[in-house]
């Protein structure tokens, strides 16, 4: 799985590097400003990008806006962004209405070398990763007759670990209940958004996508 790294801090850079490396993945290309990333990545046609939000020339977003660039020039490249601080917007710039194969994750996971491995090669495959506590302060800004109001307290924390990336077995054992019990309460939650099941859709994607719309009001 070929992956392009863009980070402005050369030792970080050459550290996520080397652990993707280590974990089975081909990282093809290193760059240091937002520009040379989204050549890179274009060039070498890669599988996932992981990208700092604040990249040089100007060191505002201008790896945001790569990112964003890469996923509308080339949408089958996973995009995982990294932030140094809390900023949602920058978050629901990135996924804007297609969630599939796109992360938001706070610089500090990456210490964390299983989760963040797992984050990127769910990114590549498509799914999508929301940092913990971007999720926790998104679901603190809700209004009770927001679509994620109708579910229950429960299918909320549910809804919030579908939108970190868990799959049904992650949010069993993150919320200490059974397989069957989270499945009953996925259900629930497509029921009350009336998310019907379409030939081109993933519930589960178009639940996050819900989710992140709702926080954004």
């Amino acid at each position: 799985m070929r992956v392009v790294i863009g980070e402005d801090d050369v030792l970080l850079r050459e550290g996520i590097a080397r652990l993707l490396t280590e974990a089975g993945f081909d990282v093809v290309a290193l760059a240091g400003d937002a520009d040379a990333l989204l050549r890179k990545a274009l060039a070498y046609q890669t599988d996932v990008a992981v990208v700092d939000v604040r990249m040089p020339p100007e060191r505002t977003d201008d790896g945001l806006r790569a990112a964003i660039e890469l996923r509308r020039r080339r949408p089958e490249t996973g995009v995982l962004v990294l932030s140094q601080y809390y900023e949602p917007r920058f978050a629901l710039d990135l996924i804007g209405q297609r969630p599939e194969g796109v992360g938001y994750l706070l610089k500090e996971r990456v210490g964390d070398v299983d989760a963040f491995v797992e984050a990127v090669n769910r990114v590549a495959g498509g799914g999508s990763v929301l940092d913990p506590e971007v999720v926790g302060r998104m679901l603190g800004r809700r209004s009770p007759d927001s679509p994620v109001g109708l579910l229950t307290a429960r299918e909320r924390d549910v809804l919030a670990a579908m939108a970190e990336g868990k799959s049904n077995q992650g949010i069993a054992a993150t919320l200490v209940v059974t397989e069957a019990a989270v499945e009953k309460h996925v259900t629930s939650i497509f029921q009350k958004l009336e998310l019907i099941p379409r030939a081109a859709e993933h519930r589960r994607v178009l639940a996050v996508l819900t989710f992140l719309r709702d926080a954004d009001k």
